[in-house]
């Protein structure tokens, strides 16, 4: 029985399963410590291998397997630090799991790969950030993912940012302000004029502000600021998905991430807009996340049916020159 590898690194950790070309879900699903450290190189090759290694060990053994056809690894920030992973994983892998066959690929990608698989369309994902990849199979078309202050709009730090910034402005009694998210702010965080204090001094803001987000997503059935800030935020998601949608012949459109998880409040005008920007695209359920992407992707490389489009920073292929 042949056997394929997807991984999937980001802020919450490595993520890595094992599973055959021929089925489409994992047969075993692992994790691996905490998130990949970053350093001069960017993503830390050295650190991912430690911590990769040892349970690609364990899940092969518990297989029965003895090899891997291909890997596919899904990593967050892969086209702007992934010099590191892309000098040193081809070799390493080759020499410690015989592994000849190897994909990288931005998170974007297997979040795509994972909703829609190989078909032409765009995929949404936004969990803290927020960004949109399409395609029509001939080459990618990527929208926003540019942080959260530089864009990332209708994500849950954006979210987040207008919710407490809505809590202050009812603090100080200016236009535009809800007493129900401040309500909430005193509820989460504390003293309101505190917040400043509390929120500029972290590294890990754009995740303080996400946290807020879902406290929006409460308030909003009730409180119109809350609803009014879901609601642009749904705009902001559907020009997203439609700047990067193929611009002609059939387009799916799938969801994927945490934000999701809002339910009715945000996903209601979301269809709204979606079908008025995007008329012609069919909205589609996710079929899966991105480790099921980057397992699909790696099933794809050792099948020889890799058929999403190659890209130096979002999908680069290190293939057997005698395959």
């Amino acid at each position: 029985m042949s056997w394929v590898l997807g991984v999937d690194s980001g802020g919450s950790g490595l993520r890595i399963a094992l599973g055959s070309p021929a089925a489409d879900r994992p047969a075993e699903v692992v994790s691996a410590g905490g998130p990949v450290r970053t350093g001069p190189r960017g993503i830390d090759a050295g650190h991912l291998l430690e911590l990769l290694l040892p349970a690609v060990a364990g899940l092969l053994k518990r297989a029965g397997a003895d090899g891997l056809d291909a890997v596919a690894l899904g990593a967050a920030g892969l086209a702007t630090l992934g010099d590191d992973l892309r000098a040193e994983l081809p070799g390493a892998l080759e020499s410690s799991l015989g592994v000849r066959r190897l994909a990288l690929a931005a998170d974007a990608v297997t979040a795509y790969a994972g909703a829609l698989g190989q078909r032409p369309g765009v995929v949404v994902a936004a969990g803290t950030g927020m960004i949109a990849l399409g395609t029509d199979l001939a080459g990618w078309r990527r929208a926003d993912g540019w942080g959260h202050l530089l864009g990332d709009c209708g994500g849950g730090a954006w979210i987040g940012r207008a919710g407490l910034e809505a809590a202050m402005r009812s603090h100080d009694g200016r236009r535009g302000g809800s007493t129900a998210l401040l309500a909430r702010v005193e509820a989460v965080f504390g003293s309101a004029p505190q917040l400043p204090g509390l929120l500029y001094p972290r590294t890990d803001r754009p995740a303080v502000l996400a946290s807020f987000a879902p406290e929006v997503a409460r308030c909003a059935p009730a409180d119109p600021v809350a609803s009014a800030i879901l609601r642009e935020a749904a705009r902001q998601i559907a020009e997203t998905a439609a700047a990067a949608c193929p611009p002609s012949g059939e387009c799916e459109v799938a969801l994927t991430g945490g934000l999701f998880r809002m339910g009715d409040p945000l996903f209601v005008p979301l269809h709204e807009e979606l079908a008025e920007l995007l008329p012609h695209a069919r909205q589609v359920p996710a079929a899966g996340d991105p480790l099921v992407g980057a397992l699909r992707i790696a099933s794809a490389l050792a099948t020889g049916d890799l058929r999403l489009p190659r890209d130096p920073g979002l999908l680069s292929v290190v293939a057997d020159p005698g395959s």
